[in-house]
C-alpha cells in the first residue's frame, strides 16, 4: 500500500511540500513567540535585562508573520487544492475507462461513483493536508519537548509519560474504527446506488406503483447508515474522553509544578508562563493525533477501495493495427462463458464474415448474439478458440489494437446529455458540419436539421426530448462518422418503423464499397439486404 500511496501522490506533492514547509515555519514562529513572551515578562518583572519596547516589537513582528503565514496557507489551499483533487480523480477515472471490461460488473455504478468522489477526496486531503500536518505536529512535539527539557528536564519527562498510554489506546482505536469506517463507506455506496437507480428508472417505478417501495428501501438503508455513524460517534467520544482526562491531568500537574517552583524561587514568572505554553505545545500534537487517527483510518479504507478499482488491468491498445482497404472477420471454434462456473454462451462456434459482406445474425434470446458482437469488439476474450481479422494479405488476432477498424452501434438509447453536435463529434472529433449532415442523412436523421437549433439542439440524459427512434438514428449517425472496415449493428433499428428501417438499410448497404456489415436483428426485412444469414441457438441446445 505504501508504494501505491507514493505513486498516487504524483501531481499532489507540490501542495504537500508547501503545506509541510508552512507548517514547520509556523512551529518555529510559535516557539519564537513563547521565548519572546518569557523575555517580555522577565523584563517587566526585572528578572532579565533588555528593552521592553524591543520585546514588544518582537512580539508584534512574530504575530504579523503568523498572520501572513496563515494567509499563505489559505492561498495554497485555494490555488492547488482543487487542482490536486482533479488530478487524482482524473487518474482513477482514466484507469477505469481504459481497463478491461468483463461484461458482468460485480460493482454497482453508484458504488463506483462514491469511490470516485468521496474516496478520492479523502486520499487527496490526506496527501496534501493530513501528512504535512503530521510532519508539523511531529516537529512541534520534538521541538517543544527539547525546549521544555532544556528548562526543566524532570517536568518534560513527566509530561511525555502519557505517550505509552496513548499508543496502547491508539492501537485498539485504529482496529475498531477501521472496521466501523468500512461499514459506513459501504452503506453510503448503497444509499447512492438506490438514489441513482430510482431517479434513472423513475417512470418504471411510477408505472409499477412502487415508488413507496424504493422510499422504504432508502429509509431502511439510511437507518443502517445512522446506526453505523452512531456507533462510530459513541466509540470516538469514549476514546476522546479518556484522552481528555489524560491531557487535563498533564495541565494540572504542570500548573502545580510551576506554582510550587515559583514559590520556591527556582523559576521566574516568564518561565512559569513558558511551562504552560510548552505543555500545550507537547500535548497539542497528541490531541491532534487523536484527530488524525480517524482521518488516517478513512484514508486507509479509501485506499483499499480505490486499489480495488485499479486492480482491473488496463487494455493494451498501443500500436493500433489498421486495415485501410476493408477487412473480414473469422471466428474459429470459439467458446465463451462470462464466469468460470457460469452458463456456456457460445460453444465451439465458427463463422466467417467475408470482406464486403452483409450478414444478418438471427436467434432467440440468450443465444449469444450480443456476446458475439462484444467478442468481435475485443471487449471480451473467448474462453477457447480464435477470432481473427483479415484482408487477404494480412491476418491478425482480434484485440483492442484492432478496434479502430470497427464501427459499432449498440442496442438501446446511448446518447449523452448535451447538444446533438457534441454527441456526433464523439464519433469523430474532426468531423465537419458537412460530414455530420451527410451522416445524419444516411442514418435517416435529417429531422435534426429541421429543428430550430439544428445540430446545437439540446438532448437530455439518455436522449431525453427525443423519441426512441430519433435517438437511435442519431446514434447511428454518430457511429457512421467513425471510419472503419467493419460495421456492427446490434439491434440498432429496433425502434424504427418498417419504412424507415428499409430506407436506412438501403443507405448503409450502398454507403461504402468493401465495408463488412454485421447486423444483429429480429427483423425479417433486414434479410433481403444481406449476403448471408447466420442463425444462432443457445449453447446448451447445440
Amino acid at each position: 500500500m505504501a508504494i501505491w500511496f507514493w505513486r498516487s501522490s504524483r501531481g499532489l506533492r507540490l501542495q504537500a511540500v508547501l503545506n509541510a514547509f508552512i507548517g514547520i515555519v509556523s512551529v518555529v514562529l510559535d516557539f519564537a513567540f513563547i521565548y519572546a513572551t518569557k523575555w517580555t515578562i522577565d523584563i517587566a518583572t526585572n528578572r532579565a535585562e533588555g528593552s521592553l519596547r524591543m520585546a514588544a516589537y518582537a512580539l508584534v513582528a512574530i504575530m504579523l508573520s503568523k498572520i501572513t503565514l496563515g494567509f499563505a496557507r489559505k492561498w495554497v489551499s485555494v490555488l492547488l487544492g482543487v487542482r490536486s483533487q482533479n488530478i487524482f480523480q482524473q487518474r482513477i477515472f482514466a484507469h477505469l475507462l481504459q481497463s478491461e471490461w468483463n461484461g458482468q460488473e460485480d460493482r454497482h455504478s453508484g458504488d463506483t461513483l462514491n469511490r470516485l468522489e468521496r474516496d478520492v477526496y479523502d486520499i487527496t486531503s490526506c496527501i496534501t493536508g493530513t501528512i504535512p500536518s503530521l510532519l508539523e505536529v511531529s516537529f512541534r512535539l520534538i521541538g517543544a519537548f527539547f525546549y521544555l527539557f532544556h528548562m526543566d528536564s524532570r517536568l518534560a519527562v513527566l509530561i511525555v509519560c502519557i505517550v505509552p498510554c496513548f499508543l496502547v489506546l491508539s492501537k485498539v482505536y485504529v482496529v475498531k474504527m477501521r472496521a466501523i469506517t468500512r461499514d459506513i463507506r459501504d452503506t453510503e455506496s448503497k444509499v447512492q446506488s438506490i438514489l441513482q437507480e430510482s431517479i434513472q428508472h423513475r417512470p418504471i417505478l411510477k408505472t409499477l406503483e412502487r415508488t413507496g417501495t424504493m422510499i422504504e428501501k432508502l429509509m431502511s438503508t439510511q437507518s443502517l447508515l445512522r446506526s453505523h455513524v452512531r456507533h462510530k460517534a459513541v466509540f470516538s467520544s469514549f476514546s476522546s474522553t479518556l484522552l481528555s482526562i489524560g491531557f487535563g491531568t498533564g495541565y494540572l500537574v504542570t500548573f502545580l509544578w510551576g506554582v510550587n517552583s515559583l514559590q520556591a524561587g527556582t523559576i521566574t514568572y516568564g518561565m512559569m508562563i513558558s511551562f504552560i505554553q510548552l505543555v500545550g505545545q507537547i500535548q497539542g500534537p497528541f490531541r491532534d493525533m487523536t484527530r488524525f487517527v480517524p482521518i488516517l483510518i478513512s484514508t486507509l479504507t479509501a485506499s483499499e477501495r480505490l486499489m480495488e478499482l485499479q486492480d482491473v488491468p488496463l487494455e493494451d491498445d498501443s500500436n493500433p493495427i489498421t486495415f485501410k482497404n476493408g477487412a473480414g472477420v473469422r471466428l474459429s471454434d470459439v467458446s465463451f462463458q462470462y464466469r468460470d462456473n457460469g452458463r456456456l454462451i457460445l460453444s465451439h462456434f465458427s463463422c466467417d464474415f467475408p470482406k464486403g459482406s452483409t450478414t444478418a445474425i438471427l436467434g432467440e434470446t440468450g443465444a449469444g448474439k450480443t456476446t458475439l458482437i462484444r467478442l468481435i469488439l475485443a471487449l471480451l476474450r473467448p474462453s477457447e478458440g480464435m477470432i481473427e481479422m483479415y484482408d487477404g494479405t494480412e491476418t491478425v488476432k482480434i484485440s483492442p489494437r484492432t478496434r479502430n477498424n470497427l464501427v459499432y452501434v449498440p442496442q438501446g438509447n446511448t446518447l449523452f446529455s448535451g447538444t446533438i453536435r457534441e454527441n456526433l463529434l464523439l464519433g469523430n472529433p474532426d468531423a465537419t458540419e458537412a460530414d455530420m449532415r451527410e451522416a445524419l442523412e444516411t442514418a435517416c436523421a435529417g429531422f435534426v436539421m429541421d429543428r430550430p437549433d439544428g445540430l446545437d439542439a439540446i438532448c437530455g440524459e439518455l436522449g431525453a426530448g427525443l423519441s426512441e427512434g430519433q435517438a437511435q438514428r442519431i446514434a447511428i449517425a454518430r457511429a457512421l462518422l467513425r471510419k472503419g472496415s467493419v460495421l456492427l449493428l446490434d439491434e440498432a433499428t429496433s425502434a424504427l418503423d418498417m419504412h424507415t428501417e428499409q430506407e436506412l438499410l438501403k443507405n448503409l448497404s450502398s454507403r461504402e464499397a468493401g465495408q463488412t456489415i454485421i447486423c444483429v436483428t429480429h427483423r425479417p426485412a433486414v434479410i433481403e439486404y444481406c449476403t448471408q444469414v447466420i442463425e444462432m441457438k443457445r449453447a446448451e441446445l447445440m
